[in-house]
């Protein structure tokens, strides 16, 4: 081991390994790999070619979806024997819609250092060019398979004013981008990207209802990325003359005074006080009503 060098006994490291471009690999994770005890992997024979591109020789182990379970004790008991160990999922960054979490949590639980060695993660590459609002965004990864649960699970985001990012498999992409349409409407924006960092990378843009119809006419292929515009802000509700005006009576014959008619009506409306009292003054003295004591005007909003 290097003198100086931060890899250290007893240590899991969550590397970030390429999307898709084998020059992604930072210099840094490239000697993570090399220099660790073992590298847990998704899938040992994707994770060989990585290691032969960089010349890296150390031991893999696979660690995916299903055997986590069996596999996780056998791990932590290495990483306690004082064993270095990097994890990697098959692109991209470890635990993001990826195995890990049930590693890195154990190892917390343990009392192992874990340390990130950050790098590429499709999520963020898309959200990054897909032209959709980056400053508030919210994660989702992949949705259900089936029609009912995915539709089910849409209508909960239906107001989520996030951009929000999506994975989806390309065989599924239209059935996705259907329910979108359906519960967010055709006309959200939206952008998806195919085989980000590859050679045949695309970005395609516009709302939902013309990246169904792009769809329709091209059969998608590869990995995809999806971001969607989070639900625009509602709009301030302005109340109509008329309806204000026959609340307002009825508030009234009900014993409130024009001060308090006044604030429930600003309350169910989301109009200031203000502005309802001064209508609804104008209104009175108009028809030659008067105030009592209690119509006193309401203090600002």
């Amino acid at each position: 081991m290097q003198p100086g060098s931060d890899v250290r006994a007893g240590l899991l490291y969550v590397v970030a390994t390429p999307i898709g471009n084998l020059e992604d690999l930072s210099p840094r994770a490239a000697r993570i790999l090399a220099e660790a005890n073992l590298i847990a992997c998704e899938d040992t024979r994707h994770t060989a070619h990585l290691l032969a591109a960089y010349s890296i020789r150390t031991p893999v182990l696979s660690y995916f979806e299903h055997n986590e379970d069996r596999r996780t004790p056998e791990l932590i008991e290495r990483l306690l024997g004082g064993a270095t160990i990097a994890l990697v999922s098959d692109a991209g960054t470890p635990a993001i819609s990826d195995p890990g979490y049930r590693l890195v949590s154990a190892a917390r639980d343990a009392g192992i250092g874990v340390l990130a060695v950050p790098g590429p993660s499709a999520a963020i590459a898309a959200l990054s060019i897909s032209g959709l609002p980056t400053d508030r965004f919210v994660f989702e990864g992949f949705l259900p398979q089936r029609d009912g649960p995915r539709l089910q699970h849409l209508k909960t985001l239906a107001r989520e004013p996030r951009t929000m990012i999506f994975y989806e498999s390309a065989r599924r992409l239209a059935a996705t981008l259907a329910a979108m349409a359906e519960v967010f409407g055709a006309g959200r924006q939206a952008a998806i990207v195919r085989e980000i960092t590859k050679a045949f990378e695309e970005t395609l843009r516009g709302t939902l209802a013309e990246l169904q119809a792009r769809i329709a006419t091209t059969e998608p292929r590869g990995e995809i990325t999806m971001t969607v515009a989070g639900a625009p802000a509602s709009p301030a509700v302005t109340p109509d003359s008329a309806n204000a005006a026959v609340t307002l009576e009825i508030l009234r014959e009900a014993g409130l005074s024009l001060k308090h008619a006044s604030a429930v009506i600003a309350k169910l409306t989301g109009a200031s006080r203000r502005e309802i009292y001064q209508q609804a003054l104008r209104q009175l003295n108009a028809s030659g009503g008067h105030k009592s004591s209690e119509d006193s005007p309401p203090g600002d909003d």
